[in-house]
């Protein structure tokens, strides 16, 4: 069930770091796929290795090929509880022989969406993506029952007057966005940096956002860009790019579940970086998904099973009045106003496609259709909180790698071209049946030979109508051992 990927050396000899999140552990192995150590950083008894109960998301060396300390992230988010350890998430370094793993930051926030993926560009910073806490900015009992930490802003906010129903009783359970299940503070301010679990301020450590820390000062965090839902997948621009000095986000949109369940919104690509003061960009999560505010009609809960307000035994039309009687048609504000000027998206992705990875091809890799500049993007696929995002006979959006281009005509304005790169010729996950194809690719990264690899976690038992469900010990979310791949793409 592989998520992270990590290369060590040059073309003709190199070493692959393969972290598997949830065992949790790094396995490593040699240009030509043998195994030749690990399992590295496995949990021990006495508190050692990974987070028992994971899952560990990404690997990176500081030097990239060339090595230096190997950065790992991970946490005791529990995915199948769904009721993790609040604060639990961490960045370490691992000893790439011997496995030993030593915390580097600890205490960061964990929920929905734990500390994700890594990123270095060479300036003595690590950067890394921190999830949102909540699906939509508020505290449902889709957040292990209402007990999960509620998100922190990078900023001072001030809350709307809004509160979002759990349950209409009675009796009603409402909550305001940034704040503890069951909590209402219409028009309260909330402090940059404030975490409601402990009650107190750390500097720099907040969200739904992109942070970083200084290799040589741990303790010095800031946020690097924010408003974003889940900014999972980060890759910086390479230097001689025009995008230069910008992080390139990939966001993986709002789900139908929650408090503030949410249909239909867009993935995202964005760009972060610092403002000339200092400040983060910000790009409007939770009241923006994508390009459009969320009160428009298009973003209206259809009704789902997931939904706070829609307990079994699921009814369609009761859910749907019952989102009407709550005020969640159409979706109301969390905040009163931005705390800055938006920051706009490059792009968006179809709904629930689910980024999960990206990187700027090599020179190596540049023909046909990949231009030079180019980037390469895996979508892992829904799991089944949404209605599909495509009607039949056209085939979902996901389970695949997508080409974007990027215009670099001298005087000509800057241009992003996508288009289908690999994918299954059904155009859905092979689950077990087929597994020669993609399940649920969750990363692509270049190594020292030029080839894109591919991470593909597996096999998942889905809320979907194809989930395969056989009985509760199979039920939604439990992968399926043995299915996870690593694919090679090399230019021939």
């Amino acid at each position: 069930m592989p998520t992270g990927i990590a290369f060590l050396g040059n073309s003709s000899s190199f070493q692959v770091f393969v972290l598997n999140p949830f065992t949790p552990d790094i396995l490593v192995f040699n240009q030509n796929g043998r195994k030749i150590r690990g399992p590295l950083g496995k949990p021990t008894s006495s508190g050692g290795g990974f987070q028992p109960s994971g899952p560990a998301v990404d690997i990176a060396f500081v030097n990239g090929l060339s090595g230096g300390r190997l950065f790992a992230t991970a946490s005791n988010q529990s995915t199948h509880q769904h009721n993790g350890q609040n604060n639990s998430s961490r960045i370490s370094t691992v000893n790439p022989m011997t496995g030993v793993v030593t915390p580097f930051i600890t205490n960061l926030p964990t929920g929905d969406h734990p500390t994700e993926q890594l990123a270095f560009r060479g300036d003595g910073w690590i950067y890394w993506s921190q999830g949102s806490t909540t699906n939509s900015g508020v505290v449902g009992l889709d957040n292990g029952s209402g007990q999960n930490q509620s998100d922190i802003p990078c900023q001072d906010i001030t809350l709307s007057q809004n509160v979002f129903v759990s349950s209409l009783g009675p009796p009603e359970i409402a909550t305001s966005g940034y704040s503890p299940f069951g909590v209402q503070q219409p028009g309260a301010t909330i402090p940059a940096f404030f975490n409601s679990f402990t009650g107190q301020v750390r500097q720099g450590v907040c969200d739904g956002a992109t942070l970083r820390a200084q290799l040589s000062n741990a303790s010095n965090i800031q946020a690097f860009g924010w408003g974003h839902r889940n900014g999972y997948a980060i890759r910086f621009a390479p230097t001689d790019h025009p995008l230069a000095g910008n992080l390139l986000v990939d966001e993986d949109g709002v789900d139908e579940r929650g408090a503030r369940p949410s249909n239909g919104a867009p993935e995202v690509f964005s760009i972060d970086r610092l403002n000339p003061d200092g400040t983060p960009v910000y790009h409007r999560w939770p009241d923006r998904y994508g390009f459009l505010p969320t009160s428009q009609a298009v973003f209206n809960p259809v009704g789902g099973s997931s939904d706070d307000v829609c307990p079994p035994p699921f009814d369609q039309a009761t859910c749907l009045a019952n989102l009407q009687k709550a005020g969640d048609i159409p979706i109301a504000n969390v905040l009163a106003f931005p705390p800055q000027q938006i920051t706009a998206p490059l792009a968006i992705e179809a709904a629930d496609s689910s980024f999960t990875g990206i990187d700027f091809v090599p020179d190596a890799f540049v023909t046909g259709p990949v231009q030079p500049g180019a980037a390469l993007y895996s979508l892992e696929g829904d799991f089944g909180f949404s209605a599909p995002n495509a009607t039949a006979p056209a085939p979902e959006v996901g389970h695949e790698v997508k080409l974007i281009n990027f215009n670099q005509v001298p005087g000509s304005p800057l241009a992003l071209r996508f288009q289908n790169f690999a994918r299954n010729s059904t155009g859905d996950q092979a689950f077990v049946t087929n597994i020669n194809g993609f399940n649920r690719p969750t990363n692509v990264r270049f190594g020292p030979d030029g080839c894109a690899y591919v991470v593909d976690y597996g096999a998942v038992r889905d809320l979907g109508s194809d989930s395969h469900f056989v009985g509760a010990a199979n039920g939604p979310l439990v992968q399926i051992p043995g299915t996870g791949v690593i694919w090679k793409i090399s230019q021939m």
